[in-house]
Formats: structure tokens, C-alpha cells, sequence
């Protein structure tokens, strides 16, 4: 089992007190956090705000939310952009994307494009693993955006745990931005008026 995250990524994600593992711990540290003004929004969601059920697997043809960073340090390589998720109690993260290939510099991804490389999710595909918690269960999601000293060499379909390995010792710099999605009731039409 992995350690309880720092405080000053409790503090930066705002994700529950016993929350552990998350890749900003491991692979950055509080220097690094937003180092050169790097930092991480979304014109979907506000920092800590809700997303939107459109990017979860409440909704037909949900896909990944529109993300945009502003300019790496000067010497950065690549960006990685890692997304996960942790339950109400904290615990272990659940790996929703995994990007590679982004250009070390300032830009976005729009909503639902395909980035040049994914690695495998929680559930063992490349693809934006749709958040679907509990219904009445809140959870945290943590964009967590790393630049790189170096271009990674990976191919698409890489495991977590081998992308971290190639990118630990080697981040300038990372942002972090939180969102939150309660589960909901699906409606049908058996709740609707006599």
C-alpha cells in the first residue's frame, strides 16, 4: 500500500486526509508545484468545482473535458497529463487518463479530442476512463499535469507504473486542478407523474 499523500498536495488537489498515492506526490513535490507560473484550467469546470455529467458515463457519448496549460519552465521536453480519482474516504486512486506527447509548451486539449499518446487506465484501455461513482458518493478527480526534461520514449498502451518510471527524477514542473462528480440517480421514465 502506497503512503498518505503529502499536505501540500492535500492542500493543492483539496482531496480527502488519507488519500494515497497519487502521482504529484511521487513524481513531484511542493517546489515543483506551478514552478515558472505553470498551471493547469479548464473552461468547463473551476478549480474544485463540479464537472459536468456530459464528461461522465452518466451521459451517452461522454468524452474527456476540455483542459488548457499555460508555458512549461524553459528546458522542458513533453507534458504528461495524469487523471485520478479518489472516494470520499480517501484510499488508493483510480487511474482515469493517462497522456503522453504533449508539446512542452503552452496549449490545450479541447473536449473530447484525441491526444497523441494514452497509456492504460485503471480498467486496462487507452481511452478517458468515464467517472461513475456511487450514486449519493462524491469524488475527487485530479488533473495532474507534469513537464518533462526529457521526451518520453513509450508507446501508446503503456502501463502507469512503467511511464512513471520513465518520468521519475525528470519533472520541471506540475500543476494540479481538481473537479468533483457526485453519482446520480439515472432517471427513467417510470419516476416521471402519474
Amino acid at each position: 500500500m502506497s503512503e498518505v499523500v503529502a499536505d501540500w498536495l492535500v492542500n493543492a488537489a483539496g482531496v480527502p486526509a488519507g488519500t494515497r498515492g497519487l502521482a504529484a506526490d511521487s513524481l513531484g513535490d511542493e517546489k515543483l508545484l506551478g514552478k515558472s507560473g505553470f498551471t493547469l484550467s479548464s473552461p468547463a469546470f473551476s478549480a474544485g468545482g463540479e464537472l459536468d455529467p456530459c464528461f461522465t458515463a452518466y451521459e451517452e457519448d461522454a468524452v474527456a473535458p476540455p483542459l488548457e496549460w499555460s508555458a512549461p519552465p524553459p528546458g522542458s521536453q513533453e507534458l504528461v497529463l495524469v487523471v485520478e480519482s479518489i472516494g470520499p474516504q480517501g484510499g488508493e486512486p483510480v487511474l482515469h487518463w493517462l497522456v503522453w506527447g504533449l508539446a512542452a509548451q503552452k496549449g490545450k486539449l479541447l473536449e473530447g479530442e484525441v491526444p497523441p499518446r494514452t497509456g492504460k487506465n485503471s480498467r486496462g484501455n487507452s481511452e478517458w476512463l468515464l467517472p461513475e461513482p456511487p450514486i449519493g458518493e462524491k469524488h475527487h478527480y485530479i488533473f495532474q499535469l507534469f513537464a518533462l526534461d526529457l521526451p518520453l520514449i513509450q508507446m501508446p498502451g503503456a502501463k502507469a507504473a512503467d511511464v512513471f518510471a520513465a518520468m521519475r527524477g525528470h519533472v520541471t514542473a506540475c500543476a494540479v486542478l481538481t473537479a468533483q462528480f457526485e453519482g446520480e440517480q439515472e432517471e427513467s421514465e417510470w419516476d416521471e407523474e402519474d
